[in-house]
Formats: structure tokens, sequence, C-alpha cells
């Protein structure tokens, strides 16, 4: 009944389910349209909440890392534009936060639910998953796996 609850992320190695969403800004982002870069993808249950904000500026303090290392961020929930674009701006965040219409996202990458499960995954260049892990782990943590 509740088996969502303990089912583990996707497996590194795994190839990285393909999916078009639209950011805080309107824009269309499709995963396939981003070979050759690494890809991070933020699942988090909300905006303006402690831990959310905290993880999130966490990146936002080490995005010249991420940029070294040719790599997309995007923070992922089902909140609105709205909602997204006004905590994008109120923290300065440097990357785009995907509207994820009734967690279809989070639902292909085993992070939906009723609640969205804080998961973090890194796609290398290639499509392939090479990093994914719940709750809310370093950059430096994040970025070892970064091709």
């Amino acid at each position: 009944m509740f088996s969502w609850l303990f089912e583990d992320p996707l497996p590194v190695g795994a190839a990285a389910p393909d999916f078009t969403a639209f950011d805080d800004g309107g824009n269309l982002v499709r995963l396939g349209a981003l070979r050759g870069k690494n890809v991070v993808l933020v699942f988090y249950p909300g905006d303006e909440t402690p831990t959310c904000r905290k993880q999130l500026c966490e990146i936002r303090d080490n995005w010249s890392e991420f940029q070294g290392k040719n790599t997309a961020v995007y923070g992922v929930n089902p909140r609105g534009a709205s909602s997204h674009s006004a905590f994008r701006s109120n923290r300065k965040l440097p990357f785009p936060l995907l509207v994820d219409a009734g967690s279809k996202v989070a639902k292909l990458y085993r992070s939906g639910g009723l609640i969205i499960k804080r998961t973090v995954y890194l796609i290398g260049p290639d499509g392939v998953i090479r990093y994914a892990k719940r709750g809310k782990p370093s950059p430096a943590e994040i970025l070892q796996a970064a091709a």
C-alpha cells in the first residue's frame, strides 16, 4: 500500500528517463537536449521551506564549482512557476526550477508520492545516472560523480 515510501532511487548506471517540463521562466526543458553536459536534478518538497532553502542555497554558494564541471542544475517540485520564480529571486538561485505538474518527473525518478522525497541525481553527459541519493548531500559529494 505504501511501497512508494520505501522505494530506492533509480540505480547508478541506469539510463536517465527523458522528460520535458517548463521552468520557472516558462522555458521548455528536455533532458535529452542536455546531452554533453552533466545534469543535476534536485527533487525537493517545497519552496522556501528551511531544509529546501538550505540545500538549494548550498548549491548556489558553490555555483562556480558546478560551472567548472560543465553541469546544469535544476530544482524540481510540483509548485507553480510563480512560487518557483519568487523563491529563485528571493534566494538569488542561478539555476532554473522546474514545474513538475502532477509530479510526473518525480515519479519517473522514484521521488514522487504524497510528498516529494528529497533526492539528488547527477546524470552524466552520456545520459547515464552517475549519482543518486536521498536526503541533502553536500555539493562536493554530488560533484565527485561529475564527468
